[in-house]
């Protein structure tokens, strides 16, 4: 693996080289440090809430840099503090520029089998022993923002303006974001005039970024379904009513929401990813609780699939002889809820004009919406619209994911328990386009 990142490293440098690019000497010397900063970064995850050790460490990373930096920014519903990290640069008069990472990993047990592969298990929110990796690339996103911030430092005589970097927590369960405005992130520090962030991904090269304009990721929302029944023992099922076979149901019915009462040309996904319920073979459960995350591009399709849960859930146990006072239950969450992540298109187009400048044509490619969801979108709602962007950073093996087209067997995607980077390369490609994208946006 060391050799091919070497092999990438390589390549981009001959790409950067050959065009005269001036920030590639600034950045080199600092990869070395910067590559066992991510390392560090992977092995010791922390799940959502519960970043302590991460904002810690991002925080002193940033004021040895120079940046004033505020810590424990944020504030939960339920009244619980968060581990918003905030590090502010005033250099002169100009725009204030917001730059965002994340701070979170995800309950995934990691089987990598990397020398620097996370061993961390730890109880969730639930009481559940489980494993913890950075599987969706947080470990990388802070170290190409610290590499940023190392190289702004170095570069202050060609940018003038206030610079605010963050570190959010709870990305990943969408409650971060609206944590930290909660909290007086636009009262307390500078407002921004534009945001911007990056995020990794397996389907492009190491070495390439991708953006746009536009809507580019869907909103999301976590809904909970509890599936009451009458419990008894598993010998006499006529004398109950199964909760476990109304989830079963549930779980065939409530495809039919999106294949059947969703347009095709709305994208919308209802997928669901965790069922609990029971607790021996031969008892039935008196309830099964399911999990589910909806997405989609538009508020009347999501209004639709919620809509579409409540009467499927409650038709299933109609059909089952559930009695009135026994009805589903159907939670939406309000914490758990986040609107889709719409690149503004004059930045998106601003931003890919410094991307291709850093970084070369072609290495700068046109991203296309997903439809996974982020709560970055929500720094740019608050209070007035901010303009924001995010763009996409390359992070695969490009022999590896040759072979994926090829065969037609998928990449490792984010959240699986043996993705990982091609970490040279892709730290010092968000460095650079990072850097490159601020250095734009408050060039003097």
């Amino acid at each position: 693996m060391r050799t091919v990142g070497l092999l990438l490293s390589a390549l981009v440098l001959a790409t950067l080289t050959a065009r005269g690019d001036d920030l590639r000497p600034q950045v080199d010397p600092e990869l070395p440090a910067l590559i066992a900063i991510y390392k560090d970064l992977h092995a010791h995850p922390e799940l959502s809430r519960h970043e302590e050790r991460t904002s810690a460490f991002l925080a002193r990373e940033l004021r040895k840099t120079g940046f004033s930096v505020t810590e424990h920014v944020g504030k939960y519903p339920d009244g619980a503090a968060a581990f918003g990290v905030v590090a502010v640069l005033k250099n002169g008069s100009g725009p204030v520029v917001l730059v965002r990472t994340e701070l979170d990993a995800l309950p995934v047990e990691e089987k990598t089998g990397l020398p620097y592969a996370s061993q961390v298990r730890t109880k969730n929110d639930a009481g559940q022993e489980v494993g913890v990796m950075h599987a969706c690339g947080h470990d990388l996103h802070m170290t190409s923002l610290l590499g940023t911030a190392r190289m702004l430092v170095k570069l202050k005589d060609r940018w003038s303006g206030t610079l605010i970097l963050i570190g959010q927590p709870a990305e990943e369960t969408i409650g971060g974001a609206k944590a930290m405005l909660a909290d007086g992130l636009y009262t307390r520090f500078p407002k921004p005039d534009l945001a911007i962030a990056l995020h990794d991904t397996n389907d492009l090269e190491a070495g390439k970024v991708g953006v746009a304009g536009g809507p580019v990721l869907a909103s999301a929302t976590s809904v909970t379904v509890t599936m009451r029944g009458m419990g008894g023992h598993g010998a006499r099922p006529e004398t109950t009513k199964d909760p476990v076979v109304m989830a079963a149901q549930l779980v065939l019915a409530l495809q039919t929401i999106v294949s059947r009462q969703i347009a095709p040309q709305d994208p919308a996904v209802l997928t669901v990813g965790s069922i609990h319920g029971g607790s021996k073979n031969n008892i039935i459960p008196d309830e099964v609780v399911l999990q589910i995350s909806t997405r989609s591009y538009r508020d009347e399709v999501r209004s639709t699939i919620l809509a579409g849960i409540e009467r499927t859930a409650r038709g299933v146990a109609l059909a089952a002889g559930v009695p009135e006072d026994r009805a589903p239950i159907v939670e939406a969450s309000e914490t758990e809820y986040t609107p889709v992540t719409y690149n503004d298109p004059k930045l998106a187009l601003r931003v890919k004009g410094a991307l291709t400048t850093a970084l070369g044509d072609k290495n700068v490619v046109e991203q296309k919406p997903e439809m996974v969801s982020e709560d970055f979108g929500l720094f740019g709602l608050e209070g007035r619209r901010i303009p924001i962007t995010m763009f996409r950073l390359g992070a695969a093996d490009p022999r590896q994911l040759a072979e994926s087209v090829r065969t037609g067997k998928p990449m490792p995607s984010l959240h699986s328990s043996i993705y990982y980077p091609q970490y040279e390369p892709a730290i010092r490609t968000g460095v650079v386009a990072m850097t490159s994208v601020v250095l734009d946006l408050m060039k003097k």
